[in-house]
């Protein structure tokens, strides 16, 4: 994100003496711009986040340009030229978003942990690093409420810096060697091939990996690298290059910020390669130049570094707060703006400028006082977040469950919701034994999540599958049946009872075995199924959850009740609780004074939103109409007028945005689970 003033393509000389390019802060402008949109509403501009991969673009190409010919004593007078540039750069601005935004979302969020650490993570580079570590737990908080996801480019960014200046010195371009373009050039080349290739694998294999990681990204950057030497040696190429219509260019980098989502790895290479083209084919006289140099746009280019944090931080705290509406657009985008503004003018500018931070020592001595000051204010937050919380929510209060992973779930309840206390004390709900895997799928969990011991004599034996929507329901099996063993094996991030395409899929992406727990299931099935035995299958059938519309899925499911009922034993496919909206977001505050739309939903909206799950249920129960049975349990966690919410009767019932309470398994589910199932118990 960095913004610094780029010399003229052609000027082979001090860059102190080169041309300003007011057109690369154009190209800034319409990357920035690009990725507000998406960030607003991902349906309006679908890969307006490549944005991003403009900027590494940008940034290769101006950090080469800025350290050609510059003169420097030896290597370490270089060294310490350069990131004492990067700190009185990055840093300043940085640290005051970091401050003033972790105070911020410490009044909204009562559980800030893991957004407060990305922030402190942030100030030294790191916060990508942490993002791609939670992007592989279940329970992490939604990219979206941290106000600090945004920082993960920083980090890349920043960790190009570390190897950069090396190549720069050690191949003789820093040093102004005869051969040291040709020698960058080669060496920059070459390890950009590495890099591509690596991006491309990763992304197949570990999407998060290659997403946050920077030497999957190293390529990016290295592009806009590439085209300064090129245009410094080869004037053949700069020619052909600036034929190339920039207008054309344009609306082609238009074109594919409008691609899906699904199409990341041609979308990501094609931005990049028209990125560069545009930076070396823009030239006066053409219309494209005449915008990217217009004043206005201009100064958002010049902006963008705060714009690019500030946008951020405005959007995630209105999700906490007001909610992202057309209406509010008009608030939050001045917002970002105006506090851009404020953080150029008064942090970034004076303070790159300034005489005071020279040297090395000076700059990093700096950097550690504002960082070891901000990282302690962040663990007294983190530390004092409730009563930061309390004290802007004085009539909503916390109740803490520790859920079986071990990591606390904070609830919200209203003051006047006590009951939801009195159902904790009067459910006496009976541990149901079993397993949620989050972690690598082994052939041993059948005999530990699934294993029941003879010596219990149990009457019946009853087995959850799925994912963490069908362990949800186990209490309510539990509560149903207490002389009945009631075992779980359900399993996270996205995986459940699938295809063994879909599963590989998913496999790919999240770095999860997704397959090894279908071959497990199907294993168990096998060997260990006796007549009478119950399996229940549920799943997550949120829009985003994949499963909705996995090809293939009904027939899976099919497949497994056939096998099931086969040999003697019972099919239940449940459907799946409403899809709403955080209860974290779904409370009636001062600063929210109503909820948002997702938080309340009617009883035909949701009927809508399970319609496939509904045909699959039809398909199953036709096929053995005494061994399977659909459960429809939707209606349950709705009131009598058909209006479903986190609440009912005063009491929440959803722990999420997807999961519900043990109470409400027991309270709600288990009735219907009992009046449906008894017969099959007998």
């Amino acid at each position: 994100m960095a913004t610094v003033s780029a010399p003229s393509i052609t000027n082979k000389t001090s860059p102190n003496k080169s041309k300003y390019r007011p057109e690369i802060d154009g190209l800034r402008a319409f990357a920035v711009v690009a990725v507000i949109i998406n960030h607003f509403n991902k349906n309006l501009l679908p890969s307006g986040y490549l944005g991003v991969d403009i900027f590494f673009v940008i940034s290769g190409y101006v950090i080469t340009s800025s350290l050609a010919g510059r003169e420097s004593k030896n290597f370490l007078d270089f060294l310490t030229g350069f990131y004492v540039r990067r700190i009185k750069r990055l840093v300043p601005a940085l640290v005051v978003f970091v401050l003033i935004t972790s105070v911020l979302i410490c009044l909204f969020n009562p559980d800030p942990t893991l957004a407060l650490i990305t922030g402190g993570t942030s100030l030294v580079g790191l916060s990508n690093l942490y993002l791609l570590n939670q992007s592989t737990d279940y329970f992490a908080q939604s990219t979206e409420l941290n106000p600090f996801t945004n920082t993960w480019s920083l980090g890349v960014e920043e960790q190009f810096y570390l190897l950069f200046p090396f190549l720069i010195w050690f191949s003789g371009f820093g040093r102004q060697k005869d051969k040291g373009a040709r020698n960058l050039f080669l060496l920059v080349g070459s390890l950009t091939i590495a890099s591509l290739i690596s991006f491309i694998y990763l992304y197949q294999i570990n999407q998060p990996a290659a997403y946050f990681l920077m030497p999957p990204r190293f390529w990016e950057m290295a592009a806009g690298c590439l085209i300064f030497i090129g245009f410094q040696r080869r004037a053949r190429v700069e020619q052909a290059l600036e034929q190339v219509p920039p207008l054309l260019v344009m609306l082609a980098m238009v074109g594919v910020m409008f691609l899906p989502i699904g199409a990341a790895v041609p979308a990501t290479i094609s931005i990049v390669l028209l990125s560069a083209v545009l930076i070396a084919c823009l030239k006066k006289g053409t219309m494209t130049y005449h915008f990217f140099t217009l004043e206005k746009v201009v100064y958002v280019g010049l902006i963008s570094y705060s714009l690019y944090l500030w946008h951020w931080s405005v959007l995630s705290i209105s999700r906490w707060t007001l909610g992202i509406h057309w209406w509010s657009v008009f608030l939050q985008v001045p917002a970002m703006f105006f506090i851009a503004y404020l953080s150029h003018k008064y942090i970034e500018s004076p303070l790159r400028k300034t005489r005071h931070i020279q040297s090395i020592q000076t700059a990093i001595g700096a950097a550690l006082l504002t960082t070891s000051v901000n990282a302690s204010i962040i663990f007294l937050l983190n530390h004092k977040s409730a009563n930061v919380f309390q004290f802007a929510n004085p009539q909503v209060r916390l109740i803490e469950k520790r859920l079986d992973n071990g990591k606390v779930y904070r609830s919200l309840i209203l003051k006047d919701s006590d009951s939801w206390q009195k159902w904790g004390q009067a459910a006496g709900i009976k541990k149901t034994k079993g397993c949620h895997k989050s972690d690598l799928i082994r052939e041993s969990d059948l005999s530990k999540c699934l294993g029941i011991d003879k010596s219990d004599g149990f009457k019946s034996r009853i087995y959850v599958i799925g994912d963490s929507h069908a362990s949800a329901y186990a209490p309510g099996l539990t509560n149903a049946f207490p002389d009945a063993a009631v075992r779980t094996y359900t399993v996270g991030w996205g995986c459940a009872y699938l295809p063994r395409s879909t599963a590989a899929h998913i496999s790919r992406i999240k770095n999860f075995n997704c397959n090894d727990y279908i071959a497990n299931i199907d294993t168990f099935v096998s060997n260990d199924i006796r007549p009478k035995d119950m399996v229940v299958l549920s799943m997550d059938w949120r829009d985003g959850a994949g499963k909705k519309n996995s090809p293939g899925l009904g027939n899976a499911v099919a497949s497994l009740a056939e096998r099931i009922v086969s040999q003697g034993a019972y099919f239940i496919l449940l459907d799946d609780v409403p899809a709403l909206g955080d209860p974290l977001l779904c409370q009636k505050t001062w600063y929210r004074p109503s909820p948002l739309s997702s938080c309340v939903k009617t009883i035909r909206e949701v009927a809508t939103d399970q319609s496939s799950l509904d045909a699959i249920g039809r398909m199953i129960t036709s096929a053995s109409q005494t061994n399977t049975k659909y459960i429809n349990l939707r209606q349950e966690f709705c009131d009598k007028r058909g209006i479903c919410s986190i609440y009912l009767d005063g009491v929440q019932i959803f722990r999420d945005d997807g999961h519900i309470t043990e109470n409400a398994a027991v309270r709600y589910a288990s009735k219907v689970l009992k009046s449906e199932l008894a017969s099959l118990m007998r």
